[in-house]
């Protein structure tokens, strides 16, 4: 079968031959079959930031080398393990695994793959689990979001945040989505945010210097000031991708019994938490990695994707499609990731012998 192999870790991006660590390879051997897998023959894998990562060697998990990277797919089963009950040879199916996505074939174990009903798109179900299951596991399950609440949302035009936007507004929240851009803004208002915090757009006045004879200009204010113009009651829950220095600004801006969730630090700076706010604010802070979920609680993860396909078939939280790549253009899927410009969830087609970005 056709699959992206990671033989070595370093940059994607690279021109160097002998440091690419992709390659596309046509004869990799299609992955064994145990009684309880489900053989997907792939119409799509998401990509998420974590492959970014772990290709670089940066990531918390860090396979085996050479490996094929990419942890969530939808297509059609082509076969299934003898002990398999609840899927069936034909069905359309998402899922996740850990590793092994971007090829044309992928073996998942049963209870973590999903039958779609008819109708639904298999394309955007491919963005489904990881996007979507980690919004709605840190916002349901963990901060047990309550109609009426405020919902900050940093990074909200990435994958995440874009799933926590609908979601938190699925649990009746109020939501306050912090973006960088016109585009993104207007892409989070058309998802349900209340409050959209441009922080690309935050001009102030000029004024004059003391001379009188000209104006200077002044320094956008923080980002703690657009927040709390957006949610001047303060924020009950925070959910953060970003880390560093937003990260920090938003918890100026919390209210009493706040709750912190921290999912990722796209910044590429990891805050430091001052544990005397946490105590006189009464502030709890739930750490969220959702793939260990298929491991210490896998009928949350169970239940919390039955209730997105659902939602999905419903038409009540929808995909953003930014770009679909095959195989042998993923060094474009890469740079449109690293480069923070993507609003929305990039797919990767192995069945696609080209496509344009």
């Amino acid at each position: 079968m056709r699959a992206l192999l990671c033989k070595q870790l370093g940059n994607p991006l690279t021109k160097e031959a002998e440091k690419k660590p992709l390659k596309v390879v046509d004869d990799h051997p299609s992955p064994a079959l145990p009684a309880n897998g489900v053989r997907i023959l792939v119409t799509a894998a998401g990509f998420n930031f974590a492959d970014v990562l772990q290709v670089q060697g940066q990531y918390q998990e860090r396979p085996k080398l050479p490996f094929i990277p990419g942890s969530e797919v939808s297509g059609r089963v082509m076969e299934v393990g003898r002990d398999v009950r609840t899927v069936k040879v034909g069905d359309m199916v998402c899922g996740v695994t850990n590793g092994g996505a971007f090829a044309e074939e992928c073996v998942i174990r049963e209870s973590s793959v999903w039958v779609l009903p008819a109708g639904v798109d298999v394309l955007a179900a491919a963005g489904l689990p990881v996007a979507f299951g980690t919004a709605h596991v840190a916002l349901e399950e963990r901060a047990q979001v309550k109609p009426g609440q405020t919902v900050l949302i940093l990074g909200a035009a990435g994958g995440v945040g874009i799933a926590a936007v609908q979601i938190a507004k699925l649990l009746g929240a109020k939501v306050v989505a912090v973006v960088r851009g016109q585009h993104k803004a207007e892409v989070v208002r058309q998802l349900g945010a209340d409050k959209v915090v441009d922080t690309s757009q935050a001009p102030q006045p000029p004024v004059a210097s003391p001379s009188g004879r000209h104006t200077q200009a002044q320094p956008p204010p923080p980002l703690r000031a657009l927040i709390k113009a957006a949610a001047p009651q303060g924020v009950d829950v925070v959910v953060d991708m970003v880390g560093g220095a937003p990260f920090a600004e938003a918890l100026k801006t919390v209210r009493w019994g706040a709750q912190i969730l921290l999912i990722g630090f796209a910044s590429g700076s990891i805050p430091k938490i001052a544990a005397n706010v946490a105590l006189v604010k009464n502030l709890t802070f739930h750490g969220i990695f959702w793939g260990s979920y298929t491991l210490h609680r896998p009928r949350v993860l169970r239940q919390s994707l039955e209730q997105l396909v659902q939602w999905l078939a419903e038409g009540r939280i929808v995909v953003p499609i930014s770009h679909k790549v095959p195989l042998d253009r993923a060094p474009d899927a890469f740079k449109a990731m690293m480069s923070r410009e993507v609003v929305g969830k990039v797919l990767l087609l192995p069945g696609l012998p080209q496509a344009r970005l």
